[in-house]
């Protein structure tokens, strides 16, 4: 079935355009869609992203709903009432992601889980010759990262990575003024997220298992610990067995972006400073205020993150800066904007003067839709989407390097090519994934 749907894509170049149909509610027209061309997606990990990643894929008229798998079935009969009343139809439920897999009616899945789950699912999925739209940070650990990339590429599987500014027209269009040279030589690029709806995790005793939650499978290769719901659904953010913090969590989307404006890989070395500074009394693990410096060839990286604090740099939430010798270009998910550098002694500029920016989405909706839309189009083509596991793993790295850098408390070496520190087996020891029986680290 999904050889003849690719084979029919490429005997026709038929690639269907985004309807930018709202949700939620019944979809507003009728999907007259070929059978043959029809891409049939499954959710795994339904509470959060996942599921608003669905909603993006389901305005496509060539998309269908082929399942929803969770472990908690709260979770799971909610999202299956959502989207029947979206779609009319009620999707087949799962419990265990091996059932999905194993579905010969499934040609992607969209993977929404905790970020410890990432690499094991994504692999088990292209191995399943299923094509995979997994949530950013690509991986939990650098070693997972690696095997991920490898993966897809032995898999011979389409894979992207939920990094959607790399579908944002916007964003396009302040890397192109980065890369024209007008803002002179580069030498400072600024990446921050501060965020103020963030407000202290409050201190919680472990409690039973709630009714219909298949704790042992939520928790996975994760480290065996008793339930608490501090560690559950969305705050797992800020604990360290499931995730990395607001470096991972936002780090990747805009160090992602400062990468790309770069034409950067990896740095030589990066120190870092923080901690729980904000709530050093609340139940989270990561640091709730965090500054990291990385040295690339030619130029610094400054990463900054706080929580409880909405007045970031240049009066942003979030955003990248290139700061060059004749103007400085700073861009968010909302506009991107030029700050010219003034020529002393006279009223001339030295980089031109452009008008703030706003966003501008090419669907229609979002830039979520974008990246969705830009995911089916490659599954029928064949061809990379725009953030693919090679460039998933690239911001994620860096994050996660910013945190090593945190942890051991110094600065640390890293070498690109060999991907691990210089003669520093404590930093190398933190790059490592370890999974807790009966799960294995994939192989490929």
């Amino acid at each position: 079935m999904k050889q003849s749907r690719r084979s029919f894509v490429k005997t026709t170049g038929v690639a269907l355009t985004a309807t930018g149909l709202g949700l939620p509610g019944a979809l507003a027209s009728p999907r007259r869609v070929a059978p043959s061309d029809r891409v049939r997606v499954g959710v795994i990990g339904c509470n959060g992203m996942g599921f608003s990643n669905l909603q993006s894929f389901l305005k496509m008229p060539e998309v269908e709903c082929a399942g929803l798998c969770d472990v908690d079935q709260r979770v799971l009969k909610r999202r299956a009432a959502d989207v029947e009343e979206m779609t009319s139809s009620r999707p087949p439920l799962y419990g265990d992601f091996r059932r999905m897999l194993d579905a010969d009616d499934v040609d992607a899945v969209i993977i929404g889980t905790p970020d410890h789950w990432h690499c094991l699912m994504m692999v088990a999925a292209c191995e399943a010759g299923k094509d995979v739209y997994v949530e950013k940070p690509l991986a939990n650990t650098i070693q997972e990262c690696q095997i991920m990339v490898r993966a897809a590429e032995y898999y011979d599987r389409i894979v992207q990575v939920g990094q959607w500014q790399r579908s944002g027209q916007h964003w396009a269009d302040a890397l192109a003024y980065v890369h024209s040279g007008k803002l002179g030589r580069i030498r400072v690029v600024k990446t921050w997220a501060y965020q103020d709806w963030m407000k202290p995790v409050p201190v919680l005793p472990d409690e039973p298992v709630p009714a219909g939650v298949d704790y042992d499978m939520w928790l996975g290769p994760a480290p065996k610990r008793p339930f608490n719901r501090n560690r559950f659904h969305f705050t797992f953010r800020w604990f360290w067995d499931y995730a990395g913090g607001l470096m991972t969590d936002w780090g990747v989307h805009v160090i992602d972006m400062a990468l790309a404006g770069m034409n950067a890989t990896a740095p030589r070395s990066v120190v870092a400073s923080g901690g729980k500074l904000a709530y050093p009394d609340d139940a989270s693990e990561t640091p709730d205020t965090l500054q990291a410096i990385y040295e690339f060839d030619g130029f610094s990286m400054l990463w900054e993150h706080a929580t409880g604090i909405g007045l970031g740099p240049y009066q942003r939430t979030h955003g990248v800066a290139f700061v060059g010798n004749d103007g400085t270009l700073v861009v968010d998910r909302e506009k991107w904007q030029i700050f010219p550098e003034a020529e002393r002694g006279g009223d001339n500029v030295r980089a031109y003067k452009v008008p703030a920016m706003p966003v501008q989405h090419r669907s229609g909706g979002g830039g979520l839709d974008e990246h969705t839309r830009n995911f089916v189009d490659c599954i029928k083509s064949r061809e990379q989407p725009v953030c693919n596991t090679a460039v998933g793993r690239l911001a994620a790295v860096n994050a996660h390097l910013g945190n090593v850098a945190f942890k051991t408390g110094r600065k640390v070496h890293w070498d690109e090519a060999t991907t691990a520190f210089e003669n520093d087996p404590e930093a190398n020891a933190l790059t490592r994934a370890r999974y807790r029986a009966p799960w294995k680290v994939p192989n490929v």
